[in-house]
């Protein structure tokens, strides 16, 4: 499960986290943050969204962060949702955190982390994580996106934080939004098992976001040609003209000649 801090916080200063100097501080750091998830997740099966939100801000702010961008935090099994509640990755589950982490998934690249660090960054994922779950319940789907997308840059294969994120950025329902919805969706197909009970609401998903996504960008760049055309006609209507004079018409080559109408 994940965990905010004060509310009033923004979500840069949310993961700004804590100065560690040894391992044994480390430690500390990383009890202090699970003490707070654990207060989160029973606001959070208590429906207490906003203290929720407290909770795991404050586990995050006394875990250190991040050095630069890590790789993915391996997992060995899936994420366990709360006692009680289906196994599914909806937004109603926030992450217990009882998932294994792999401790050489760095071997051999760049990124030679300690084994403390790897927990670190398994917590940063989950807490943040869950604070998009809160999010979520709060109907902030924009924090929502956000909190997760930090989640994503601990484990870039987090499947709850990809189907949270892709879930709020349908409701947001941009073309931005929309397509990055479509490309977590793919990003899940890839990364779950083809046995998943989630691949066939996912294949759904993408099925109906194919079309939203051609209306939206149709939307906005109607949008954006009346705004550029409302500021040619601003600059032209100084010399008696609009864009009503300037005609565009494909000349054959892949381009377009631009003819001067009375």
């Amino acid at each position: 499960m994940e965990n905010p801090s004060d509310p009033q916080l923004s979500v840069s200063e949310e993961t700004s986290g804590a100065r560690v100097a040894d391992e044994t501080d480390v430690k500390k750091c990383l009890s202090d943050a699970e003490e707070s998830k654990q207060e989160g997740n029973e606001y959070f099966r208590a429906k207490r969204w906003n203290e929720a939100l407290n909770a795991y801000r404050s586990g995050l702010g006394r875990l250190p962060r991040a050095k630069g961008k890590e790789p993915n935090v391996m997992r060995d099994e899936p994420d366990s949702p709360i006692a009680g509640e289906p196994l599914n990755l909806s937004e109603s589950n926030v992450d217990e955190g009882d998932t294994k982490v792999k401790a050489s998934p760095y071997e051999g690249t760049e990124f030679q982390l300690s084994p403390w660090e790897i927990e670190c960054a398994k917590a940063r994922s989950i807490l943040n994580a869950n604070i998009g779950a809160c999010y979520v319940k709060l109907g902030d789907h924009k924090d929502a996106v956000q909190a997760c997308t930090d989640a994503l840059a601990d484990d870039p294969q987090y499947a709850k934080a990809l189907q949270r994120r892709a879930t709020s950025n349908e409701v947001i329902g941009s073309w931005s939004s929309l397509t990055s919805a479509q490309e977590d969706y793919n990003t899940l197909l890839k990364i779950l098992p083809p046995t998943s009970p989630q691949i066939g609401g996912i294949k759904r998903s993408l099925e109906t976001l194919k079309p939203r996504v051609e209306a939206a960008q149709k939307r906005e760049m109607g949008e954006m040609v009346d705004k550029l055309k409302g500021l040619g006609n601003s600059i032209l209507g100084n010399f008696g003209l609009s864009t009503d004079n300037f005609k565009f018409e494909p000349n054959g080559q892949g381009g377009y000649s631009m003819n001067f109408v009375k």
